[in-house]
């Protein structure tokens, strides 16, 4: 929360969030009210998106709502203009736009949980060519009040720097791009010269499980990582329950088999218990991070999602190291 009021307090003239789950206990709420009510004074506008709330028992096989409620209410007790965002599967980016110079993004959603259980990762990156694209993702949001339809964005990547060196980035947005972007994440490992680092709650696209079933059985790149075993536990059932799915059971254990990935043991999921998923939607190929709030699913096609393609050889050392201290971590409990 520190990180994120020195973020939000920063600005000067515009705060937009994209948000998908936010409800904060009143110890950070009072941390978050008060810097935005500091940037309010000073003439800052601020304006939230949120992922509508959604039916009250969501078919989550289906790619329906599973958050629990309250983000409606809590962004209403803010007092900023809002617009809630329908559609058929999920608004789930988590995006804050400064400026138009600045953003803050990543896996991590607005919850004390997210920020005290969870295993996160956030990127704030300081670029205007980059903003303008999330500023244009809002921007449709904001007038639609819909995502069906939004992320048809074309991108470029734009220079950065990081650890002093220079890096290159670039985002995509779904579902406009969601059949692009499954295609790039697949393109990116089969084309993959050293690693393959996997940090991931979930992997559920069959393109991606192909690809790393085909890189593995070459040979020649290392592939290792961390997913949340729990919530992939789930996603097996549903996958023995529609008879095309059922072959990416075999692959994905082959593929956690051969690879030794390591799996977090987390609380089956339930509205009201604790939320301590392994929640990183993390790839480092190579020297390329690709990160956002992206699952690696085919549900996420669908859905309103931001996901980055770093290129950057201290970035990817730094999240590297990151995924040893995970799998150091959770290596005890297998």
């Amino acid at each position: 929360m520190a990180r994120l009021t020195a973020f939000i307090r920063a600005a000067k003239e515009t705060l937009d969030f994209a948000v998908y789950d936010m409800r904060f206990s009143d110890p950070l709420k009072d941390s978050l009210s008060s810097a935005l009510r500091e940037c309010a004074e000073k003439g800052v506008q601020i304006r939230f998106c949120y992922d509508g709330d959604k039916p009250a028992r969501p078919n989550v096989a289906a790619g329906q709502d599973p958050a629990p409620s309250g983000t409606s209410a809590f962004v209403d007790s803010l007092g900023y203009p809002w617009r809630r965002i329908a559609g058929m599967k999920l608004m789930h980016s988590k995006f804050i736009l400064r400026d138009g110079q600045s953003v803050w993004t990543g896996s991590t959603n607005m919850t004390d949980d997210a920020f005290t259980l969870m295993e996160n990762n956030i990127v704030t990156i300081d670029s205007s060519p980059l903003a303008g694209y999330y500023g244009e993702e809002f921007e449709q949001l904001w007038e639609k009040e819909n995502f069906d339809n939004t992320g048809e964005i074309k991108t470029l990547p734009v220079p950065a720097t990081f650890a002093g060196q220079s890096a290159e980035a670039r985002v995509m947005f779904s579902p406009g791009c969601g059949l692009e972007i499954d295609s790039e994440i697949a393109r990116r490992v089969r084309s993959a010269q050293r690693r393959v680092r996997i940090c991931s709650l979930l992997l559920n696209s069959g393109t991606l499980i192909s690809e790393l079933g085909n890189l593995l059985r070459r040979g020649g790149v290392t592939v290792d990582g961390i997913y949340d075993r729990t919530q992939m536990a789930d996603v097996y059932r549903q996958w023995q329950d529609v008879p095309q799915n059922r072959w990416k059971i075999g692959a994905l254990q082959e593929i956690i088999a051969r690879a030794g990935l390591v799996g977090k043991n987390s609380t089956p999921y339930t509205p009201s218990g604790p939320h301590d998923f392994m929640h990183n939607k993390v790839l480092v190929i190579d020297d390329t991070v690709i990160t956002g709030s992206y699952n690696f699913s085919r549900s996420a096609q669908f859905n309103a999602e931001n996901i980055l393609f770093i290129e950057s050889a201290p970035l990817a050392q730094a999240y590297s190291a990151y995924i040893d201290h995970l799998i150091a971590k959770y290596r005890e409990n297998q």
